[in-house]
């Protein structure tokens, strides 16, 4: 990818992904692996530095995630945090012990020492940090010294006497810890020597160079445009290294966002003369959830209908080896977790099964990116900003908004309402502010009065959400005014709604979406 590139070895810390995000921010480009690779495999992979993350386990704990002690060995910077810290004094002869002061939360550091990731802060100056540990380092192993303490933890911050290998038994890649991207930065530029040389521009030559080396120079994708950010960014950087040997499929199930369908033709076709075949496959995916009512179901049921559709569509294209997926680098960075398998709360919102289905080698141009690179990525490959900046839908779209049965009477219905919804964050000047605002068709009436009738019509929820990641969400606080007039708007212009309700649960434990 880069010469100038940094290894994290994750331990399972719930701020791994924040980390490697930090280290992007300045303009490094850095990898999450496995923290059991071997030192010749670390070394073969040519990383200028190594950043060792937190994790949940104690390092005396039996089954404990480990890493090569012989990485220590290759010469190369390494900073150890929290769990990383840890590890490094016990497998270079220190001491690790149960505290008998637990921190987690704020504390404040005192820099007795500005070397390392502390060289840009004065000696003597103190820093608001986050800790989050139930070890401490009891002895140091041996040439480390101590270079940052707090009141309670004697040892948050050490450095050895004459090799690059640092440690923080805070995390300074967390919000919370005041100077923390300063001490990234230093660790990065000062100790590791980089240049922060690394940007979407550069990406983009890299990305056509390889795509065009893995597809050769005959090979043909075809690419599954949705619309979202995701496919439409991967299409644009496959279409500039391959011009037409690439073929663009859209399929329209009936449960896209409004005017979805055109705006993407008008988007690709018209405008960047991208080859693309559109499959209008409503009426079957409807046929398909004629009477489902259960969320897993009807998730299976859209799942299974479009690897039939897309199928049918690939087969009419001549030629075409690879297929095309938006994996992105978060779905990277789980494969290789140390936390294993998670419980299954829901299928995922996004289609798989493709490429086992389909016989077709997979090319992923965006695997090595974050979300919000992949916005960058796409404002740097021409796409308008409305299209780079458009917030997440599911890929069951509309029918994870419809709890019950889903009816093209009920699609049009919560269709309407989403328009409004989307409208009036756009006129207030939230849309960008916030993660995702929708509304939700619920399966209940009530009474309602509208003139001198009585009505007996549907319940519309609103739901604005604020995140990251989408891991977790906090519920946007969305100024009364503003739900005064989706509400006032949603129940005079979409005939079938006499009540809007907003929904004001985070996640967790709510989702996002309610199905």
């Amino acid at each position: 990818m880069t010469e100038e590139r940094v290894l994290i070895l994750d331990f399972g810390s719930q701020y791994t992904q924040l980390i490697a995000r930090r280290v992007r921010e300045l303009n490094v480009y850095c990898e999450i692996h496995r923290p059991d690779l071997s030192a010749k495999e670390i070394e073969a992979w040519k990383p200028k530095g190594i950043i060792l993350s937190g994790g949940p386990a104690s390092v005396e704990a039996k089954g404990a995630p480990m890493c090569d002690p012989r990485l220590f060995d290759l010469g190369l910077p390494v900073l150890g945090i929290c769990y990383g810290l840890q590890l490094m004094a016990k497998l270079l002869g220190g001491k690790v012990a149960p505290s008998s002061h637990r921190e987690f939360g704020p504390a404040r550091v005192d820099v007795l020492e500005a070397v390392g990731p502390l060289s840009t802060l004065a000696k003597g100056a103190t820093t608001d940090v986050w800790m989050s540990h139930g070890d401490r380092v009891e002895a140091l192993p041996a040439g480390f010294h101590i270079i940052g303490s707090t009141p309670s933890s004697a040892l948050a911050a050490i450095a050895h006497d004459s090799k690059p290998l640092f440690g923080l038994q805070f995390h300074p890649e967390v919000v919370h810890s005041k100077d923390g991207k300063l001490m990234l930065r230093a660790f990065l530029f000062d100790v590791c020597k980089l240049h922060g040389t690394w940007s979407m521009r550069g990406f983009i030559d890299e990305a056509v160079a390889a795509i065009r080396e893995k597809v050769g120079p005959e090979g043909r994708v075809i690419c599954g445009l949705s619309g979202g950010v995701d496919s439409s960014v991967a299409a644009m950087l496959l279409h500039k290294a391959l011009g037409d040997r690439l073929q663009c499929i859209f399929v329209d199930n009936g449960l896209l966002r409004a005017n979805e369908r055109e705006q993407v033709e008008a988007l690709f076709v018209g405008r960047f003369h991208i080859p693309l075949k559109v499959v209008d496959a409503r009426a079957r995916f409807l046929e398909k959830l004629r009477g489902v009512t259960d969320p897993e179901k009807k998730r299976k049921a859209i799942g299974y209908e479009f690897i039939a559709v897309f199928e049918e569509a690939a087969k009419e294209i001549k030629n075409a080896d690879f297929l095309a997926q938006g994996t992105l680098y978060p779905d990277v960075i789980e494969s290789v977790s140390t936390k294993g398998p998670s419980a299954t709360i829901k299928s995922h919102h996004n289609v798989g099964g493709l490429p086992e289905k389909m016989k077709l080698k997979l090319v992923e141009p965006l695997r090595e990116l974050f979300k919000d690179e992949v916005r960058v990525l796409g404002g740097e490959l021409g796409l308008p900003a409305e299209m780079v900046n458009r917030q997440p839908f599911p890929g069951p779209g509309l029918a994870v908004r419809i709890l019950g049965e889903v009816t093209q009477e009920r699609c049009d219905l919560v269709r309407k309402a989403d328009v409004i919804v989307q409208e009036e964050i756009t006129r207030a000047g939230l849309y960008e502010k916030i993660w995702q605002a929708f509304a939700v068709l619920l399966p209940v009436q009530s009474v309602g009065v509208m003139g001198d009738e009585r009505t007996y019509e549907n319940a519309c929820a609103i739901r604005a959400v604020n995140s990251v990641d989408g891991m977790t969400a906090d519920w946007t606080r969305l100024p009364y005014e503003l739900l005064a007039v989706i509400s006032s708007r949603i129940i005079n212009e979409v005939r079938g709604f006499n009540r809007v309700v907003y929904d004001i649960s985070s996640k967790p434990p709510a989702t996002i979406e309610w199905e």
